[in-house]
């Protein structure tokens, strides 16, 4: 307790505290506290912080005259209250170091602050500053604070100096997430924890704690600098995961193998590093290893490699380290591949399983179990439950969860997925597009397939061979809409998702309907003569019985396209070199000559159906509407004249009787008639 009229002076920094006080409890005197002008300065840490710059230059007189504490009934904080012209000389910092303060005081009307300096002082814990929501520097550099709390308001923070105290644990920064500097040296700490959401983080110090293992640095994707000196670190995880990491300070611990900090290796970023101290560092093999597996680095224990250093490392080990990487690729693209095509045929299972489900539920609403009929789920092996435990650290930063691929393989183009079309809008390489003789659509439905085919075959003149596999090919229906391609040689549909194939007569349909393309295999089998010819004593028929119901007109238009396409390659014929002329020609000719009565038979997708149902109910409802107007208005007619019927004999009557008594007075009524005759004249 301070006795009454007692004066305690401190000069730190620059700063005067006086205070008169009876009692800090005394209920009815104030008690002072009052900062002469003296000259004060920031610490020249962290010179290089953005913000710092704008106060590490500046050191002027700071007047502190007249500051008051006042007291209330039971005093439980100081409370700091700035004159006016102290805030216009310092409106957005205050120094507060080396004040012997166990607490920190209510800062009143001091909103706007966004320097706040509480260093060298003896503060257990961070409270009283939750208002000064603009605050961007807060330092608490040796004191005596136990846990990080205190802060959840200070969402503008960038700059948070906590080194040299008692904390613990790392915690209660969920708020600070525009944090760029993170200081917390000479502390307690044994774990790196709760930090994952600071994405804007840049510099990270946990120098001289208790730390063993570095793990937990998922999400810092900002962060450059990271300082672990003075600690008992003997393994490192997650560093590789860092994208902007440059400067790693592992000065002091206990890394004795390079297995231990394997994971540096796979860090594109970084360039400095420090491992001296560590029993790694003492190793003959310790140089050479390093900048073996890191050659991006520029510095190692704080010397620049040279280049005669960088050229011996590299030579000893460029073959292997290139045979490795390549391997590496090709493994992780296989696997990606892998894990795509398996989210891809996930996703095409829960689309079918839909709309089997939806299907049954429109059929019969009343079963209690719908039965759903779709097709097999796509199995593939070595599913992604156990990843193999190399791969599993690197493969995490793969996008695996797209809807689709496209991939080129030899002479095959792979799609898969519905995604996979749009591939038909890029821009591809003569060479590529003309190498192309395969195309392979899997987890595709058919109805989507059929809305590229005219661009397939501008995009890939070369294609003669179509591949479907989990396509939902059902009816015989479909393969009408392939006879638009411009050649086909071979067609392959697999039984997986497609129930087409169960069909025992699929095979015949689809050389009766494509006999123009003169198909060379289906599903890998040649075709023979006799295949050809049953095919066209079982769907011969079908043509002619489909001609016939077509109405004159469409048949007329039919005939009129066939002539047209004829013509058309006949003149492509023509205008091609004479080296290719003969073969194309020849595929000319077959594709034009599609026989009329075949043409009958095409194919509606499902969209296009429900548009043209869509169109139909419009005309209907347009019909429906202009004959109930016509009804209407012959209806409307019709009452007037009933009416008019109805009032025409007295009407008749007035007319006369109105005539009668104009012509009463012969005279006047032929003047009246001269007047008004002259003046329709006039």
């Amino acid at each position: 307790s301070i006795s009454s009229s007692s004066n305690l002076q401190v000069n730190n920094c620059g700063l005067q505290l006086v205070i008169h006080s009876s009692s800090i409890t005394d209920k009815s005197k104030p008690f002072e506290f009052r900062i002469n002008k003296e000259q004060s300065s920031f610490h020249n840490r962290l010179l290089q912080h953005d913000l710092e710059k704008n106060y590490s230059g500046r050191q002027g007189d700071i007047q502190h005259d007249n500051t008051n504490f006042g007291s209330s009934s039971s005093i439980t904080f100081p409370v700091l209250q700035r004159t006016a012209e102290e805030k216009i000389l310092n409106a957005d910092r205050l120094t507060l170091e080396r004040q012997k303060l166990t607490v920190c005081p209510i800062i009143d009307g001091e909103d706007h602050l966004r320097l706040l300096n509480f260093q060298h002082n003896f503060i257990t814990r961070i409270q009283n500053i939750s208002n000064l929501q603009h605050l961007v520097f807060l330092d608490l550099y040796d004191n005596q604070i136990e846990e990080i709390s205190g802060l959840s308001t200070l969402r503008s923070l960038r700059v948070l100096l906590l080194g040299k105290n008692r904390i613990k644990k790392i915690s209660n920064l969920e708020n600070l997430k525009n944090l760029d500097v993170l200081d917390l040296h000479g502390n307690q700490i044994t774990k790196i924890e709760n930090i994952s959401h600071l994405s804007e983080l840049r510099v990270l110090n946990l120098a001289r704690n208790l730390l063993t293992i570095v793990e937990n640095l998922n999400g810092l994707n900002s962060l450059t600098e990271l300082n672990l000196r003075h600690n008992q670190v003997s393994a490192i995880k997650d560093v590789d995961t860092l994208p902007c990491l440059q400067r790693l300070f592992l000065s002091f611990n206990n890394i004795s193998s390079f297995e231990d900090i394997l994971c540096l290796a796979d860090s594109s970023s970084l360039s400095d590093i420090t491992l001296d101290g560590n029993p790694i560092a003492q190793e003959t093999w310790y140089k050479h290893t390093v900048l073996h597996h890191m050659m991006q680095l520029r510095q190692l224990d704080m010397k620049r490699i040279t280049e005669e250093e960088r050229r011996m490392a590299s030579v000893a080990a460029r073959k292997e380290e290139e045979r490795k990487r390549e391997s590496h690729k090709q493994t992780l693209l296989k696997e990606k591949k892998r894990l795509t095509i398996c989210n891809i045929a996930r996703q095409w299972e829960i689309q079918q399983n839909r709309i089997a489900l939806v299907d049954s539920l429109n059929q019969d609403k009343d079963n209690e179990a719908c039965q759903i009929n779709g097709s097999a789920a796509y199995v593939f092996p070595e599913e992604s439950r156990s990843l193999d435990t190399i791969l599993s650290s690197a493969v995490q930063g793969l996008s695996v969860l797209e809807s689709h691929l496209v991939e080129v393989e030899g002479d095959t183009l792979c799609l898969y997925g519905a995604g996979a079309l749009e591939c038909l809008d890029r821009n591809w390489s003569v060479q590529t597009a003309g190498i192309i003789v395969t195309v392979s659509f899997m987890f595709i439905e058919f109805d989507e397939i059929v809305q590229v085919l005219t661009k397939l075959k501008i995009k890939f003149p070369n294609s003669v061979h179509l591949k479907f596999k989990e396509t939902n090919l059902v009816t015989l229906q479909q393969f009408n809409a392939l006879a638009q391609l411009h050649h086909i040689e071979q067609l392959t549909v697999d039984p997986q998702g497609n129930p087409v194939v169960n069909f025992s007569l699929w095979k015949y349909y689809v050389l009766f309907r494509l006999n123009h393309f003169n198909l060379q295999r289906i599903n890998g089998v040649k075709v023979t003569e006799n295949d050809i010819v049953m095919a066209e004593r079982l769907f011969g028929i079908l043509a002619y019985v489909a001609s016939s119901e077509l109405p004159h007109y469409r048949m007329l238009s039919l005939f009129g396209e066939s002539r047209r396409k004829q013509f058309h390659y006949l003149l492509e014929g023509k205008g091609k070199k004479s080296g290719i002329g003969s073969e194309e020609s020849s595929d000319n000719r077959r594709n034009g000559g599609e026989s009329t009565t075949r043409a009958t038979l095409n194919y509606t997708t499902k969209d296009f159906h429900m548009e043209k149902l869509e169109e139909i109910k419009e005309r209907k409802t347009f019909c429906q509407t202009y004959v109930e107007n016509l009804v209407k208005e012959a209806a409307d007619i019709n009452m007037k004249n009933e009416s008019l019927q109805k009032l025409w004999p007295q009407m008749f009557i007035e007319l006369v009787r109105d005539a009668v008594i104009e012509i009463r007075n012969k005279n006047s009524y032929m003047k009246l008639c001269l007047q008004r005759i002259t003046d329709q004249k006039q």
